[in-house]
């Protein structure tokens, strides 16, 4: 919307016409004790220099550009080709809401259909809705699923430690109404002890795939006895992950959901993000967001329609189990935009490049006196390394150098005090790695 000022004189006439002297007049009903207080205001700036004055704050930010970056930890940093920003602001897209209308919505109905369509072929489940909030938000929603699915008759949730902490702490906000039994996080620390605390009032196991140590497991056999004690699996997955390992589909998952931060969206001081959802065909009317299907019009022709919003408060209203009625829709299509240019061929190669720094990476660190990296797992892109001294120590240094080091596991989990989580991407040339090497080295001597 643009801003048209009024000048002083447009003022007086509108003034008059209303049969006021001043601004002041017009509040003359409201008792001055009661009124807003005069604002110790700097006088006015032209367009020219408050464009300045903006810069200037802004330079005084700091962003991941100037440093070298092995901080993952549920954001990551990957290369976005410029296609995607010149996309998303396309007035089309940019401007464009729910798309309530399709015979005028098409476009934007069929970019949902293709990330739906890419997001099925990523995860290897049979439907995925656009979109979520976040991660955390797809998550919690997988909850309710889950309850609906057990008619909630079942209201044990078993979380495993290892998904992103702050995911689990937005699940049982999400739900701290409905009296559910969370377990798991504060218990379990392997795949077999989650299986441990199955019984028939589970109503779901969720893990993660890659962990939030950035390991590697295969769930089968926890997918075999979650489906035998008549619960669902639910995987939180990081999607350039997928592009490299097996499917969560391939080893039992019943629900797919995770950050779609990595395909095409920056880093953006920690959002919007886009929490994607993927399950099996059987749960598809039970989930929230938008489903767009394809169909043809009077003519035979294809045309896209929105199939299903099942859950949402302007289809139920009063019986809806989501708040979700509007969606991340502007990064769903930043994600289609990148998984298109991308392809399935420089998907995995983006994957295989930071499957391959961090792994070089991981061999180098291992290799320094004081430090050890833990290889208990197979991992993708993030590892953990046990240090000589307190990360925030170690921390320090390396941003004195111009890199930002690895998160602080410390922060959340007790029992890895002095542990750092280190991540790798196809960001990060051989050059910093061995920077950052070097600088462990003088930290640890």
């Amino acid at each position: 919307m643009s801003y048209i000022p009024h000048t002083d004189i447009e003022r007086q006439q509108m003034l008059a016409a209303v049969g006021a002297p001043t601004i002041e007049d017009l509040f003359e009903a409201v008792p001055s004790s009661h009124r807003f207080p005069a604002l110790d205001m700097p006088g006015p700036l032209s367009e020219m220099e408050v464009l300045a004055e903006l810069q200037s704050l802004a330079e005084a930010n700091e962003h991941a550009g100037d440093y070298a970056l092995f901080r993952g930890a549920g954001a990551y940093h990957h290369y976005i080709p410029s296609a995607v920003n010149h996309m998303l602001l396309r007035g089309e897209f940019y401007t464009a809401y729910t798309p309530y209308q399709p015979e005028v919505s098409q476009g934007t109905l069929q970019a949902i259909f293709e990330y739906q369509s890419m997001m099925v072929q990523l995860t290897g489940m049979d439907a995925a809705n656009a979109s979520h909030y976040d991660g955390a938000t797809s998550l919690a929603e997988a909850v309710t699923v889950a309850l609906e699915v057990s008619r909630h008759k079942r209201t044990k949730i078993v979380l495993s430690p290892y998904i992103h902490p702050q995911y689990r702490a937005v699940t049982r906000t999400y739900h701290q109404g409905n009296d559910l039994d969370f377990v798991g996080d504060d218990q379990a620390r392997s795949a077999a002890e989650l299986a441990d605390l199955l019984d028939d009032n589970t109503a779901m196991v969720a893990v993660a795939y890659p962990n939030f140590l950035g390991q590697i497991e295969d769930f089968s056999a926890l997918a075999e006895k979650v489906h035998s004690a008549g619960a669902l699996l639910v995987v939180v997955a990081n999607p350039m992950a997928l592009a490299l390992f097996k499917s969560p589909a391939a080893f039992g998952a019943d629900i797919v959901v995770g950050e779609g931060q990595p395909l095409g969206i920056p880093l953006s001081f920690g959002g919007p993000y886009l929490g994607y959802f993927a399950c099996r065909e059987a749960y598809v009317r039970k989930i929230a967001g938008r489903i767009v299907g394809e169909t043809v019009d009077k003519d035979g022709k294809r045309a896209y329609v929105m199939t299903l919003r099942p859950r949402e408060q302007d289809i139920r209203r009063e019986k809806a189990s989501s708040n979700i009625c509007t969606n991340q829709g502007l990064m769903a299509l930043a994600a289609t935009v990148y998984m298109s240019l991308m392809g399935k061929h420089g998907l995995r190669k983006a994957a295989e490049l930071c499957y391959h720094k961090a792994h070089y990476a991981a061999k180098e660190i291992a290799g320094l006196p004081g430090y050890e990296v833990d290889e208990s797992h197979p991992f993708f892109n993030e590892f953990v390394v046990k240090c000589p001294r307190s990360v925030s120590q170690i921390n320090d240094r390396l941003i004195e150098r111009g890199i930002i080091g690895g998160y602080d596991l410390g922060r959340d989990y007790a029992e890895l005090s002095n542990y750092m989580l280190v991540c790798v991407t196809e960001m990060n040339p051989r050059d910093e790695i061995d920077a950052l090497v070097e600088i462990l080295k003088e930290v640890g001597a």
